[in-house]
């Protein structure tokens, strides 16, 4: 059977880390503060949002989170999003997807301050992370780094394969790995010859938004296999990896629940830490 790699053992090691840094940000008078915009009736979202705040409470960061109607108009939120982006008392912006219906979500990103865009959407923390630059970059593919890190696994000179390539999740994880010397190949729903591509992998990432996609046959023995999708089937929360085969095949597996969504709240703190730390300088 495959080790588990626990996302809950990550974060609380990551937790240590992170109350220093917020210690060390304190010691320079700088109290961070987190900017949440609910707009709309989703229930989700209101949810997440919800635990984002008391995540941050826990922390002891300070976060008002701003509830708009489902019928508030491009313009109103593009002005509430404007202001929280100018307003020196807000380290960190987290606005809640998806937006109500005719409000384009694109236009709505662009006008959050790269600097305080701590779910990493700006086309400009893309484009820094495809620089190689520092950036605020975003938590789920953070998290994938994360757990390879807690667990020493070092992807250099390793192959590695994604099965999906949003811009949310499947290209940022790949620059990711990238950059730690990893030889990168993107799959997707074009990709001819899929299972002998994934079985060559060393590191397998599925991020397809398909619950069980990834089978055993499509693992090679020993592979570290990190699942990213999030699905509900009969009640329950599941991955896009058929778990119980596939664990008996790879070497390294993240569980779901339990796995990378245990370190992505971890990664949002970090990088309100990260925004902070350059706006106290």
């Amino acid at each position: 059977m495959a080790d588990i790699l626990d996302g809950k053992e990550t974060a609380a090691s990551l937790e240590k880390v992170l109350r220093a840094r917020l210690a060390a940000l304190r010691e320079k008078h700088y109290e961070p503060k987190l900017a949440v915009i609910l707009a709309g009736n989703s229930k989700p979202s209101a949810m997440y949002a919800a635990f984002m705040q008391k995540v941050a409470k826990g922390y002891g960061i300070e976060s008002e989170i701003f509830r708009e109607s489902e019928d508030i108009t491009e313009e109103e939120l593009g002005s509430l999003i404007t202001d929280l982006s100018h307003d020196r008392e807000i380290t960190g912006i987290l606005m809640m997807m998806p937006l109500p219906a005719g409000i384009d979500s694109e236009k709505m990103i662009a006008l959050i301050n790269p600097d305080k865009d701590v779910d990493g959407l700006t086309d400009t923390n893309a484009g820094r992370l495809f620089a190689g630059k520092d950036g605020l970059f975003g938590c789920t593919p953070r998290a994938v780094m994360a757990i390879l890190d807690h667990y020493g696994i070092n992807p250099d000179g390793k192959k590695a394969v994604i099965i999906g390539r949003s811009n949310v999740i499947g290209k940022p994880v790949s620059l990711m790995l990238l950059k730690k010397n990893a030889t990168v190949t993107i799959c997707h729903s074009h990709t001819k010859n899929l299972k002998e591509i994934t079985r060559e992998a060393d590191i397998l990432v599925a991020a397809l938004g398909h619950a069980g996609a990834v089978t055993a046959d499509m693992v090679k023995p020993g592979a570290v296999v990190i699942d990213v999708g999030i699905n509900r089937v009969n009640g329950k929360t599941v991955g896009d990896v058929d778990y119980e085969p596939v664990s008996r095949v790879a070497g390294a597996i993240t569980p779901v629940p339990g796995g990378v969504g245990s370190v992505t709240t971890a990664m949002v703190i970090e990088n309100i830490i990260t925004a902070g730390e350059k706006q106290a300088k």
